[in-house]
């Protein structure tokens, strides 16, 4: 259910079309919420469908057309309602503690490869969330350019600042992820001699 309410999310900035969308998507919400467009666009129908956005044809190229989305009056409603609602914890379903709970069965190399790669991700995803939050604070992130020009100048701090503590908390839990892939490799070394 996750999904409607990030694309709601992208909708409160502006009008898009499915492929506006799903291109603003990766760079936007897919940071904390991975949906393909397999996903996106029936989603994008069932919630025209339950009145939460308006779909409008508009012209595209010589002769074609395509489909511009605008949040209603009844999503705006929904997202506000989910954002006030108490959040709803799942069971842990990590394959990644699932492994290592059983790496006795592995080669130590494959251990030790196992640890190597989930550092390497989780730098990497680190690097990627500290650029997102560089691009925030100085307004460069297309999404969020077109947020703040629909509103008011002195309401940007609370909008960027909002987003900026999103992406400190996914560093701060990457950074665990490093730590915990450390001592790891650690673990490994101690006990594959």
């Amino acid at each position: 259910m996750s999904l409607r309410f990030a694309l709601l999310a992208m909708l409160t900035s502006q009008p898009m079309t499915g492929y506006d969308v799903y291109k603003n998507f990766e760079t936007s919400v897919g940071y904390v919420w991975h949906a393909p467009d397999s996903q996106i666009y029936p989603e994008l129908r069932r919630m025209e469908q339950d009145g939460l956005i308006r779909g409008e044809k508009v012209p595209w190229g010589r002769k074609g057309t395509k489909k511009r989305y605008e949040i209603t009056v009844d999503g705006v409603a929904a997202f506000r309602a989910w954002l006030n609602e108490p959040p709803q914890y799942t069971r842990e379903r990590d394959p990644l503690r699932l492994r290592a709970a059983y790496l006795e069965w592995a080669e130590p190399d494959a251990g030790r490869q196992f640890f190597r790669d989930h550092i390497d991700y989780h730098c990497g995803r680190i690097r990627d969330w500290e650029d997102m939050i560089r691009t925030l604070r100085d307004h460069t992130n297309p999404t969020l350019a077109r947020r703040l020009e629909g509103q008011p100048e002195d309401e940007w701090q609370r909008i960027v600042e909002y987003k900026v503590f999103a992406y400190e908390g996914l560093i701060e839990r990457a950074r665990a992820e490093v730590a915990w892939a450390e001592r790891g490799l650690a673990l490994v070394d101690r006990l594959e001699r």
